[in-house]
């Protein structure tokens, strides 16, 4: 273990600490001026493993983060220091921060160093709560409000949607958080499930909820299908985005007790600003 000047530890002789053969390449006070990392940090990687070096190496720099050993605004050692630490190559150093960035949990900030963001919003839209109840249960303050009323018309022929080439009530919902679109959505309802709603005010309600009440309907299952998709002109003005830009799109139909298929929607998610999850849930062997 190595010590910095100025440790108490140091200025007594350093009693009780006694190196073992075993350890790891020492670590200079000026490869770690944070402090000395905890051995789970200081331990090598396994060049046996089945599992890259570069992703075990992201691996540990991600608890580091998670743990506070590196707190967000904090820079992460060097690709030199790294490299020396672990004794491998910068390249693989350099592959398993890309990791990090990718997963917005670090960004290279040009001769300065890579370091530790704070993670973007997380909000469990992908599973059956509802888009406004998602957005409060994160912890995120969204304004979700219709653009226009519920429309009745043929739905356009799509495979993946099983209320193609029928009648359907079609309308739009826009979210926003600070003022920025982070989610368009295209909803279709089965008007035979949902006599009147054409004339319901939605603005600001949680359409779950506002089914729930009106009709004593709850989603019983859905299914979602996820791919990225290039926004067209018709949605890239309402989201903010240059048309074709690239977005996440789920494909979801909802389920309900005695009413299969009833609601379909098209969801476009922008991803620079939220992390949009879901939860999912064991299978009980009872």
């Amino acid at each position: 273990m190595a010590l910095c000047p100025g440790d108490p530890k140091a200025a007594s002789g350093a009693k009780g600490l006694v190196q073992s053969p075993a350890t790891p390449e020492l670590i200079s006070c000026l490869d770690n001026p944070g402090g000395l990392p905890t051995l789970q940090f200081m331990a090598e990687l396994d060049p046996a493993s089945p599992v890259p070096l570069y992703h075990q190496l992201a691996e540990k720099l991600l608890a580091g983060i998670r743990s506070g050993d590196y707190p967000s605004g904090g820079r992460l050692p060097s690709e030199p220091e790294l490299s020396r630490r672990y004794r491998i190559g910068r390249p693989t150093v350099r592959q398993a921060t890309d990791v990090l960035v990718r997963r917005r949990m670090v960004e290279r900030r040009r001769g300065s160093g890579t370091f530790v963001i704070e993670p973007p919003e997380r909000v469990d839209l992908l599973s059956l709560a509802g888009t406004l109840a998602s957005f409060e249960r994160g912890g995120v303050d969204a304004q979700v409000e219709p653009l226009g009323p519920p429309v009745r018309e043929v739905v356009p022929v799509d495979v993946e949607n099983p209320l193609s080439g029928r009648e359907a009530l079609r309308f739009l919902r826009l979210s926003r958080v600070d003022s920025v679109p982070v989610l368009l959505e295209e909803i279709y309802l089965d008007p035979r499930f949902f006599p009147g709603i054409q004339s319901s005010d939605l603005s600001g309600r949680s359409l779950s909820q506002w089914i729930e009440e009106r009709y004593q309907m709850r989603p019983s299952s859905a299914d979602q299908n996820f791919r990225v998709a290039e926004v067209g002109d018709r949605f890239a003005s309402d989201l903010q985005l240059p048309a074709r830009s690239s977005i996440l799109m789920v494909k979801r139909t909802v389920h309900f007790e005695g009413a299969q298929n009833a609601i379909h929607a098209l969801l476009y998610c922008r991803t620079e600003r939220l992390v949009f999850s879901q939860t999912l849930e064991g299978q009980s062997h009872e």
